[in-house]
């Protein structure tokens, strides 16, 4: 498994994965040294991160190989199918899998996404509007949804 490390605005950003796909995509809570050879296997991956947060990318297209259950997988799939710039609630996203009484199981698959930003789980929130939960914090998941706005406040000077 390759690794490297690359700066964003939302913090050190790790990636890992190799020639069958990326295996994650963590944003770091501590300073690391930013990779100054970034792998082969990792360069499509980090070139699509920084046209992301230039605002010069909506969608991703690097292969994929997360790690987890079928579920858990199929939580993440249907993840990928929230359009930029939309969100939905979880139960919503419960309902799109077939199964509204799987609301706590989809948001535990929810928080469990190796691949972030990728692999949007970001794009859910609370059926009232708030921003329930996100493994990189509460913060990081604001930023991304004003990322993505369609509506951001234009500045008059």
């Amino acid at each position: 498994m390759k690794t490297c490390i690359i700066a964003s605005p939302l913090g050190y950003t790790q990636i890992c994965g190799d020639e069958n796909g990326i295996a994650t995509v963590t944003i770091l809570n501590s300073e690391e040294k930013i990779t100054e050879s970034i792998p082969q296997e990792l360069q499509n991956c980090v070139m699509q991160l920084k046209a992301y947060f230039k605002g010069d990318r909506k969608i991703f297209d690097v292969k994929l190989n997360p790690r987890g259950t079928n579920f858990q997988k199929k939580v993440w799939k249907q993840l990928e199918q929230i359009p930029y710039g939309k969100h939905i609630s979880y139960l919503e996203l419960s309902k799109q899998l077939g199964d509204v009484k799987a609301i706590r199981a989809v948001a535990n698959a929810n928080g469990k996404n190796p691949i972030w930003l990728i692999v949007p789980c970001h794009r859910v929130i609370g059926s009232d509007g708030s921003l329930t939960g996100y493994a990189g914090g509460l913060h990081r998941k604001q930023w991304l949804l004003n990322h993505e706005s369609t509506n951001k406040q234009q500045s008059l000077f």
